[in-house]
Parts: C-alpha cells; structure tokens; sequence
C-alpha cells in the first residue's frame, strides 16, 4: 500500500528528474523507485542530532550535499523515501571517574532535550515513536517518524538505574560501549579490560531487558558481543556494522558471529563504514573535532567548515570503496544472516557514505539493485523495517 508522504513534492522533483520513458519492447517491469516508495524504510542509527541547533540550519529543507556538511534532513528524508529511524544521542568517551561521568550524563540529558525540541519544531512532518505499533502508525498516517537511541552508554557512570530515566525520555535503544574500553564493557578499538562486558555491563543488560529497550551491539569487542547475545533475554541489534568479510577490522563482524546472530533472532544493519582503511589524516582529524561542535559555530563558520570537508572528500575520501562495492557486502551479509536477520544503519552524519551513496536521497539504489539481485519487495521490506520492528516488539513483549 502507498503512503503519503509529507514532503511530497520535494520527493516527486527528485524522482521525475530521474525518470526516463521506458520503451514498450521489453516486458513490464516493477518500478524500483515505486517499489522503494511503497516499502517501510527505517535507519538504525542516524547522528544527524549533532546538527540540532546550528544557527540558521533548517532541518526541515533539503540541503544538497555540496553546500552541507549534514547528511541527513526532512528534505532528503522525502527525496530518499526514509520513513525515519534512530536519532543517536553520542556522548565521547572521557575519564571513568565521578567528575567524567557527571559532565557526561549532562551532555547526554543536553543532546536528548535537543533531538525533542527540534522533532517538535516540525510536528506535521515528523513525530516521536516509542513502540513498533506507534512507528507503523505514523508511517501509514504520512508522518515521517524519530526513534531515539544512545550510542555508550558511559554518561550513565555506575548507576544502571539512569537507564530508566532515558526510557521515560523516549530512548528505545542503547549500546553500552563506543570506541574506547569503558565501565561497561571492551570496546572492539580499544585494549581489553574485561574479556567482554565488566559485572557493571551484566547489570546493564538485565536492565535493558527489563525496560524492554533493544541492546545495541555495534562497537562491542567480539567477546562483549558474544556475552550480549547469551546474556539478552531478547535478540538484539548491531545498529550501524559492516562485516569483516568485506575488510578485516575489529569493528566490523565475523561470519560466524553473523551467524549466531541470525540463530538468536538478532540483526546486523548494514553500514558503510570500515569496509576500507579509515583515510584519517591531520587535516580529517581537525575536520571531524569541529563537526562535532558544529552547533556553537556561525554560519560563516558552517560555511567554511562544508567547504574544506568536501574538498577533502574529493581528494581523499574517509572510505576508498564505492557502491559497487558496498553492495556486494551487503549481499554477503544476506547470505549468510538470511533476510529475516538484516537491516540498515550506514552511519550518516557520523562518518558514513561511500561514493555512489553519500547521503539518504540515494536510498532507491539500494532497492534497485536488490530487485536485480531477485529479492521481492516483501524480503526488501523485512530489511528495511520489518526486523527491527520485529526486535522491538520483542523487546517490549519482554518487558511486559
């Protein structure tokens, strides 16, 4: 069944621009862009909050990739057919001290009251969803749709209760590690303190499983990851990883673990990230420290700050694969989780794109090249929004 969409018009000048007439010598064909259209797309971990804020920024428009750094707005939401997804709340790892974890959880509380005022600005464009039913609701009524979730749970210091008041804020989803070994468990970049998760992280689990919030795997060491899926009463996610097949990196996920991921019920959302060496030099180290305090800067200095990040892009991207590429990842993923266990989380706003797919417009592509590979709109679907909803339901059903 097709949706409205809110920003329709936006969303038609994209497609007809791209549209050709289709001689009548060859058979009917599914229209991949219709299809895309019709399908429920979500998107499991979206940093586009660190945007919120920024002087004379209108998420509400479509900006173009060349004259914005951000990836993602309601514009291109539209463009894309991205029904919506996870708006992360991402606190840097500091010092695992009582001073660290109370300027933490601060910021935290910060980015989840910036994510609210910003999804209120726009109420008949997009709303906050806090359940699987709710996510549907909104999708079939037209309205673009924000979840929220934590990426390291860190701010939370040793108080796993802090969980609960997130939960009261609207978060559905939480990781307890990002890229540096904190007090809840190793991260896959860093060195190990814990061979997996610490006692605090096992309290942490339980926790989430009782507030009936889906656990976030992504970033996890192997064994942290290992003692996720034992330890979680319900499946649970990687939100934005790519797997180690494509390029050897502990960030990324192993077949096997692919695989037990799948027989747990759990999903890997497919990424672009790390399926190539990390073009991390001086110049996109400097780049990526003022992005992350893009909100505090002028206009001007937004301005500049686009400008210098897309020429880097041009002559040295972050990641030297392209979307050829990315694809054929993303069916080895398929084949060997299967597609009742795969879902999509390429990290936009947060280092994500790869050439061919730089920002959520380019969504359709995807879906296209899925159709040509033989897969029905109903298996496209499972990926695109049926299993993470399907974890949801879990998650809450347990909780119950």
């Amino acid at each position: 069944m097709t949706r409205p969409n809110p920003l329709l018009s936006l969303a038609t000048l994209a497609l007809l621009a791209g549209c050709a007439v289709a001689p009548n010598t060859a058979p009917m064909q599914a229209d991949p862009q219709q299809v895309h259209r019709d399908l429920l797309v979500l998107d499991t971990h979206l940093d586009t909050p660190v945007n919120f804020g920024r002087e004379g920024w209108d998420f509400a428009a479509s900006h173009s990739f060349e004259s914005d750094v951000a990836q993602v707005d309601l514009g291109r939401m539209a463009q894309g057919y991205l029904d919506g997804g996870f708006f992360v709340t991402f606190t840097d790892q500091g010092p695992l001290t009582a001073e660290g974890y109370r300027d933490a959880l601060a910021f935290a509380r910060g980015r989840s009251d910036a994510i609210d005022r910003e999804i209120a600005r726009h109420p008949d464009m997009i709303r906050l969803a806090t359940s699987a039913a709710e996510v549907e609701s909104l999708a079939a009524a037209g309205t673009l749709v924000a979840l929220k979730s934590i990426e390291n749970s860190y701010p939370l210091g040793e108080d796993v209760s802090l969980l609960e008041e997130f939960y009261r804020r609207g978060v559905r989803m939480a990781g307890p590690v990002h890229s540096g070994t904190n007090q809840f468990a190793d991260s896959a970049t860093d060195d190990a303190r814990w061979n997996g998760l610490s006692p605090l992280g096992r309290e942490w689990v339980a926790e989430m499983n009782r507030l009936g919030m889906v656990i976030d795997g992504s970033h996890s060491s192997d064994a942290a990851f290992d003692q996720l899926v034992e330890l979680s009463k319900t499946p649970i996610i990687l939100s934005h990883s790519s797997p180690r097949w494509a390029f050897d990196h502990p960030r990324n996920l192993d077949d096997a673990r692919i695989k037990r991921l799948a027989e747990s019920g759990g999903a890997i959302c497919m990424s672009t990230i790390f399926m190539s060496e990390m073009q991390m030099g001086p110049e996109r180290s400097e780049l990526f420290d003022q992005y992350g305090h893009i909100a505090s800067m002028s206009p001007e200095e937004q301005q500049d700050l686009t400008r210098r990040t897309r020429a880097l892009d041009a002559a040295d991207p972050l990641w030297t694969i392209d979307f050829d590429r990315y694809m054929q990842a993303l069916l080895h993923v398929i084949d060997v989780a299967g597609t009742d266990h795969v879902c999509f989380g390429a990290d936009w706003d947060g280092g994500g794109g790869v050439e061919g797919l730089m920002e959520i417009s380019a969504l359709p592509s995807i879906t296209e090249s899925l159709l040509a590979a033989g897969y029905s709109a109903e298996d496209i679907e499972k990926m695109t929004s049926g299993n993470v909803l399907r974890i949801m339901r879990a998650a809450e059903a347990a909780a119950r």
